[in-house]
Order: C-alpha cells, then sequence, then structure tokens
C-alpha cells in the first residue's frame, strides 16, 4: 500500500500529516509525500511553525496510478495554496477518476472543491467551509468522519485535528480492506 499525502510547501497541519503518516507505516503501508516543489514543506501547528519534511516527489513526478489512495491533510494555507496549483487539483481529480480512495481532513476539501468533485458527495470539514461545499454540490455533515461511497471512489473526510483517531481508522479501513497485509 503506497499512499500519496498531497501538500503545499507552506502551511500543513503538522498533526494532520504525521498522524496519519504514522498510521500508514503501522498498517505496514508506505506513505509519500508529494508537493508542488521539490525540497522540504514548512509544517505548522496551528500559526506557529513546526517542523519541517522532505518532499518525495513533486506533482511534475507523481502520478495517480502509483498509489493505493489520497490522504490530503489539512491547516489553512496549505488547501488554499493547493487550490490555486492547477497540477494539485488535476492530481486530485486523478484519484476521482481512476476510483480509488480519498481521504481528507478539515480544510483540505477547500482542494476537493476546486478539483469538481464534491457535487453530490456528502462530507465534512472544518465549519467554515460549509457554504463552499453547499455550492460546489456537496451535502455538508458536522461529523467526527463521514466515509462516502456515493460516488466514482470512496471519499472519508474528517473536521479537525480532534478527529484524527476516527480518521485514521476509517481511511485505513477503505485504504486497506480486512484481510490484507499493507506490503
Amino acid at each position: 500500500m503506497q499512499v500519496a499525502f498531497l501538500v503545499a510547501p507552506e502551511g500543513v497541519e503538522q498533526t494532520e500529516l504525521t498522524d496519519p503518516w504514522q498510521a500508514v507505516l503501522d498498517a505496514g503501508g508506505t506513505p509519500c509525500l508529494v508537493s508542488t516543489e521539490a525540497g522540504r514543506i514548512q509544517a505548522f501547528n496551528h500559526l506557529d511553525k513546526a517542523d519541517t519534511f522532505a518532499v518525495d516527489r513533486t506533482l511534475d513526478e507523481a502520478r495517480a496510478e502509483d498509489f493505493t489512495g489520497l490522504v490530503m491533510p489539512g491547516g489553512v494555507a496549505n488547501p488554499d495554496a493547493l487550490r490555486m496549483d492547477g497540477r494539485a487539483v488535476a492530481f486530485t481529480k486523478a484519484f476521482f477518476e481512476a476510483g480509488k480512495p480519498v481521504a481528507a481532513i478539515c480544510h483540505a476539501p477547500w482542494t476537493l472543491v476546486e478539483a469538481d468533485v464534491v457535487r453530490g458527495r456528502t462530507l465534512t470539514s472544518w465549519p467554515s467551509l460549509r457554504t463552499d461545499i453547499a455550492n460546489a454540490g456537496g451535502n455538508w455533515v458536522d461529523e467526527q468522519v463521514k466515509v462516502c461511497t456515493g460516488g466514482p471512489n470512496t471519499l472519508i473526510t474528517s473536521r479537525k485535528p480532534d478527529d484524527l483517531k476516527a480518521f485514521d481508522a476509517a481511511f485505513l479501513d477503505v485504504f486497506l480492506p480486512a484481510g490484507r497485509t499493507g506490503s
């Protein structure tokens, strides 16, 4: 199981990157940090700079077909930058077109809105995205985690860092069905 983690060069909420990353590792999978630029990305703890992380592949090198699924961490600046990058939007949309699962937390659904993949889907997010999701044709719910199978792929969403345990369990159940190993 190789899982893409899509992040901008700056602004990802660190715990929303590191917690799911560790969950993939613990399940025997291989996480891959994909970004718009090579080098290192700068994570944040809310508005304060946190750690930096090495990029494994740029969007020019990564393809949806190389991965089991896509995890999209939040933070406010991270998805805002990604939704303004056509390559990031296309990469995200490619997972939907290929029928591969996507997991997004907090503000990450902004990129999903830009990719025009929430129409007819039920999802959750940070509450301030409710109107954006509704305007894009999605159905927003206030739930810890929402697994939506009513589309071309399975979409797993959560609201905030406090939901990470449920988010990790839900996306791993989809990315790694019971009875299979992570390799």
